[in-house]
């Protein structure tokens, strides 16, 4: 937690003698009082400040239900009533933290009886909150820079804007951009989110130095190379989906821990909804039952396609290019492949590193090309389309029998190790095997033969078979 932050929470909480809590506007938890229960003169413990606080993050519909009472355009403070049906025990006074007619977050107050407005206490919170206000300003306009320097540095087409680039991202890391640091990519991130609007915070994640927002190329004659576009493409009129880079400061080790800790972090965030508003029914009946956990879809869910992924630890912003296509090739595995799911790093990849390295013009030439490979359609000439050899093909129409195939190479061809890892007799993986190899006219006896499988199969996996 930033001490900026907690430091006018704990001073709020103490003022007003009940625990306070600190969303940004995209209700991301932030920092957070003490709670002390079951002494009688504290309120009960909070389903959902219990969520948020475990969950660091408000669900999509718990977040609905208290926009609904107007805070978003609030320029005071608001008093909501409980309703234990929602998840919502105890009441709540919200204070708008607001800086330029703006508001850039929200300090939540627990309350069983709510405050009158000519209170002094309440006035000197309000104060508090409108200095919180003014410092989430200032780290959005913080944020935006360098994440706009970030973009430059990993999409620009020209040497010289990547140098400047470079070289503006130097200036405002200062010493924390002689690394160990790493790229971590999440693909696709939510469909509300758009090229050009702001990236996401990370609360409570202090070695993510710059996120940004990049856009997925889809195929030549949807969005073209190099194209920055929120707009709609003109086929399906939706736009081009985006990925999330993030820059991530590591230990002096070069563990990937905090990459990985920011990486599970924002595969917990919930999406925004497909109409790109982020709105959702505000009813507080969305959240009836619930108790405030509601099941929303989030970037990393088996529903969703999405990965993220880390590259391998690198040392200075020089090497931020290469960085940025080891995790999106991780990013890509990681959704493909849930042996490497949720987050996938780069030097755990095995063979499907050498699949992206090989993956021919479209593949692995530039961050922008790499992108390309994350919407699922394989380009011509991509490993993905070629991996279809002709032998295998006939193989890739029975998902059963590829999927045992795969499992037994896998396993170095132990059949014992594969029939119990598929839960079938002996008997029934050999005659699984000889089929493949009718199938294939391939000797599973022989290594090439064996390799060729193998990769093909681990090529159709990656380019998203049916």
């Amino acid at each position: 937690m930033r001490e900026d932050y907690q430091s006018l929470i704990d001073e709020i909480s103490a003022l007003l003698g009940t625990p306070a809590t600190l969303e940004g506007r995209d209700f991301a938890l932030i920092a957070f009082g003490a709670h002390e229960a079951g002494d009688g003169s504290s309120p009960d413990l909070d389903p959902v400040r219990t969520s948020t606080i475990l969950r660091r993050r408000s669900s999509t519909a718990v977040r609905a239900w208290f926009e609904s009472y107007g805070i978003a355009h609030a320029t005071g403070p608001v008093h909501i009533p409980p309703d234990p049906t929602a998840g919502v025990s105890t009441g709540r006074l919200c204070l708008p933290a607001r800086h330029g007619g703006v508001v850039h977050g929200y300090v939540w107050l627990l309350e069983d009886a709510a405050l009158e407005t000519s209170d002094p206490r309440l006035l000197q919170a309000q104060s508090r909150a409108a200095r919180i206000g003014e410092l989430l300003a200032a780290d959005a306009r913080a944020g935006s820079e360098t994440g706009e320097l970030l973009s430059t540095l990993l999409e620009a087409p020209a040497a010289e804007q990547r140098a400047r680039a470079e070289e503006g991202l130097a200036a405002k890391l200062r010493d924390r951009a002689t690394g160990p640091l790493a790229m971590l990519a999440v693909v696709p991130w939510p469909s509300g989110q758009r090229y050009g609007a702001p990236a996401p915070r990370a609360p409570g994640l202090p070695n993510v130095l710059a996120e940004s927002l990049l856009p997925v190329r889809q195929q030549a004659g949807r969005v073209e190379s190099g194209q920055r576009s929120g707009r709609a493409s003109p086929q399906g009129g939706q736009p081009p989906p985006v990925a999330l880079a993030a820059l991530v400061r590591l230990h002096a080790g070069g563990s990937l821990a905090p990459a990985r800790t920011a990486a599970e972090r924002l595969l917990a965030t919930p999406r925004l909804s497909d109409d790109g508003t982020g709105g959702t029914d505000r009813s507080p009946g969305t959240v009836r039952g619930t108790g405030a956990v509601a099941t929303v879809t989030a970037p990393g869910d088996t529903r969703t396609g999405a990965g993220a992924g880390l590259s391998a630890p690198t040392r200075g912003l020089g090497e931020l290019r290469t960085a940025w296509r080891q995790a999106l090739a991780a990013a890509r595995v990681a959704a493909a492949d849930p042996r490497h799911g949720p987050v996938g790093a780069w030097e755990s990849l095995g063979p499907y590193r050498l699949l992206v390295a090989l993956g021919g013009p479209h593949v692995g030439r530039g961050a922008a090309n790499e992108v390309t490979a994350t919407t699922g359609a394989a380009p011509a000439g991509s490993v993905e389309q070629d991996a279809a050899d002709p032998a295998v093909r006939p193989l890739l129409a029975h998902r059963g029998l590829s999927d045992t195939v795969e499992c037994f190479l896998d396993r170095a061809g132990q059949a014992g190790r594969t029939a119990s890892e598929l839960g079938i007799h002996r008997q029934t993986l050999y005659y699984r095997l000889s089929r493949a190899e009718r199938l294939t006219g391939l000797d599973l006896h022989d290594g090439e033969h064996r390799l060729l499988l193998h990769m093909a199969l681990k090529a159709a996996r990656l380019a998203g078979r049916p």
